[in-house]
């Protein structure tokens, strides 16, 4: 559980001194106190130059291959690596550690970036050559872990955080505008994409080589959805089968750690069947951990209890009261490093706090499996309105929407409104963004809380031509699900999901999660299967379903579909953090200058005296709020928290400074 960073001036040569990297291995201290590496090089590319590594673990040198020509710094866990190694030491290579970093940096050594496609696992890496004075910096398939960089004149920096990023000192800390735009129509920024100006996301499936001066970024996977003539022509029986040994694979492999793993369980299908699949056919003493809340329209505690007594684990949980989950939003927006719409990865992180106060590090959950296996409304939403489409004035096929999102239709007065807005676009089927267009609009309705200031400097940008531009050649040959999954899963899963909600809360409490339905071997495979074994009629995820069918009680499998959310309006307004209050307040308003003021003031009067607020009112309100908190953090007040020093080891590449 570790960070890495690094610096490399790929221009004139420049000193760098200890203390800048002190700062920046602090700056991701927090990510886990067990290690921590960074390269530093004087003078990339021209052959007079110096490799220091710095290395938190206490222990032994970092990696190097025999040679020691290649050294290796490392975020995440390679699953299979135990069978590479084999296949490694086959071929004549040798080990002098047990680690899965080690795998990595012979495998690279023989393949080179070939090398990722041999990878299972969730990972962010980096491998200094210093006999070819290149660089190479990778990420994982679904972006798990995070990589960021920034080009600063000829200096190239890179680290797990943006924090760290800055503590490196000469980065220019800016809020980018149009980032602000994507995150208040996409609810994230668009891959590749971070809050800050010139700062750079290492999109998920790809990597980076630097070299003599020059960058490169290569794309090696894409999410793997085929046209249905590639689709497979199995009964669905054998596919069940296919897919119960992939997933139980899939966990045998996450299971493998010198330390206790434990289970995420919420009470819904998917953490409890992997929970499930542990509890029967790995682990007898099986410790799970969930959320429960105050308000009771967001507590899925009953039915935690209930797969609780079904298998008998041991089981810790958090309850999230509105209270608590104000108080601690500040600080998850300092992890999470931009805007939320949302305060649900409030909650996510203080259930990562209570796995760490019950001395465990890692835990399996059940998030990928809506998006693999076609679990969310809005792809059914999505099926319903096509079907609706071709027979635009029938009384009868609306009314499957309102069998869809029966708790928002309860209110008479707004049927109508509602499907006004369901039927917003539905003839334009052709749409490639049909499925997500009308919640992507409904968010840009935020916009007009924008200052003008903000909007000149937003100008006539387009995020829609941008997203449209990067879509993959066959995306218009595949299925309507096909092209909601793939949306879904390139923007909201690894930008949102595995960030906010996913490794930057669990790591804020040094705790990882591990992802059984995202090993890559599942959503190939699902990626082959027909749609009508993904959602059959009004039935979501179907194939998982009947995957599970054996292993859960009924009212798991049965019980309607549950969006994991938190309270945001009492929440909010109920808290009594001071950076909160002042997030919202007017002089913070105009003094940040992101939104308009007058705007700003009659929106919270109007949620203040509301008992319930809309759902865009509420996604203001935090967007407002977090957007306000990071400004202040990173540009105003940065380090927003002290970074604790640290003690460091210092190893110096012996044939580099022989050259100089």
């Amino acid at each position: 559980m570790c960070g890495i960073a690094g610096i490399c001036n790929l221009g004139e040569p420049a000193p760098i001194s200890v203390e800048t990297l002190r700062r920046m291995v602090g700056a991701i201290r927090y990510r886990g106190p067990d290690e921590a590496g960074l390269f530093v090089d004087d003078y990339c590319g021209l052959g007079h130059a110096r490799l220091s590594i710095i290395d938190l673990s206490g222990g032994s040198q970092p990696i190097h291959n025999e040679s020691e020509s290649l050294w290796i710094i490392f975020n995440g866990e390679i699953f299979n690596y135990l069978e590479l190694r084999q296949d490694l030491l086959s071929k004549g290579h040798t080990f002098y550690t047990s680690s899965d970093t080690e795998v990595i940096l012979h495998i690279y050594e023989e393949l080179g970036p070939k090398c990722l496609e041999r990878l299972n696992g969730q990972f962010a890496i980096a491998i200094w050559d210093s006999s070819k004075r290149e660089l190479f910096l990778a990420r994982d398939r679904v972006g798990i872990r995070p990589l960021f960089y920034v080009l600063d004149g000829g200096r190239f920096v890179f680290a797990s955080e943006i924090k760290s990023l800055f503590s490196a000192g000469g980065v220019p800390c800016r809020i980018d505008p149009i980032a602000l735009d994507e995150v208040f129509t996409f609810w994230t920024t668009l891959p590749g994409k971070t809050m800050f100006r010139d700062v750079r996301e290492l999109p998920p499936g790809h990597y980076m080589m630097a070299a003599k001066g020059n960058i490169t970024i290569r794309k090696y996977w894409e999410l793997p959805f085929h046209h249905a003539e590639d689709h497979l022509d199995w009964p669905v029986d054998k596919i069940c089968n296919e897919v119960a040994g992939l997933l139980l694979d899939a966990t045998r492999i996450r299971l493998r750690s010198d330390v206790p793993v434990g289970c995420y369980l919420s009470g819904g299908l998917d953490s409890s069947g992997i929970t499930a699949l542990v509890r029967r056919n790995f682990n007898n003493n099986l410790r799970t951990f969930g959320i429960g809340f105050a308000e009771k329209d967001f507590d899925e505690s009953p039915y935690q209890d209930r797969m609780v007594s079904h298998l008998g684990t041991e089981h810790s949980s958090v309850l999230a009261d509105n209270t608590l989950i104000g108080s601690r939003f500040p600080d998850v927006v300092w992890h999470c490093e931009k805007p939320l719409l949302r305060t649900a990865p409030v909650p996510l992180f203080l259930l990562s706090d209570v796995v760490r106060g019950k001395r465990f590090k890692v835990v399996l959950t059940g998030e990928g499996a809506d998006e693999i296996f076609g679990g969310y409304n809005i792809f059914r939403e999505t099926l319903v309105r096509r079907f609706w489409a071709k027979d635009p004035d029938s009384k009868y096929r609306p009314l499957l929407i309102r069998k869809l999102y029966p708790y928002i239709f309860k209110d008479s007065r707004s049927k109508s409104t509602l499907g006004a807005f369901f039927a917003k676009g539905i003839e334009d089927t052709d749409d490639p963004f049909f499925s997500h267009r009308i919640r992507w609009e409904n968010t840009s309705r935020l916009k007009s809380l924008f200052s003008d200031d903000l909007r000149s400097e937003v100008g006539t940008y387009n995020g829609y031509d941008v997203l449209r531009a990067s879509l993959p050649e066959p995306f218009g040959s595949w299925d309507p699900l096909s092209k909601a999954q793939y949306l879904e899963a390139a923007i909201f899963l690894s930008n949102y999901l595995l960030s906010s909600q996913g490794d930057r809360v669990a790591m804020a409490h040094s705790v990882e999660i591990r992802l059984p339905f995202l090993d890559y071997r599942v959503i190939e495979f699902m990626g082959r299967v027909p749609p009508k074994w993904k959602i059959r009629g009004m039935n979501e995820k179907y194939l998982l379903k009947k995957v599970f069918a054996e292993l859960l009680p009924e009212p798991i499998l049965k019980r309607a579909k549950h969006p994991y959310r938190a309270p945001i309006q009492k929440s909010l307004f109920d808290s009594d953090r001071p950076e909160l209050r002042d997030s919202l307040s007017g002089e913070t308003v105009r003094r940040i200058g992101l939104f308009d003021p007058k705007r700003v003031e009659i929106l919270l009067s109007k949620i203040r005296r509301s008992q319930k607020a809309s759902e865009v009112e509420e996604m203001a309100l935090a967007g407002i709020a977090s957007t306000h908190l990071v400004a202040d953090q990173f540009l105003t007040g940065f380090p927003y928290r002290p970074i604790v020093p640290v003690t460091v080891k210092i190893f110096v590449d012996r044939r580099s400074v022989a050259k100089n």
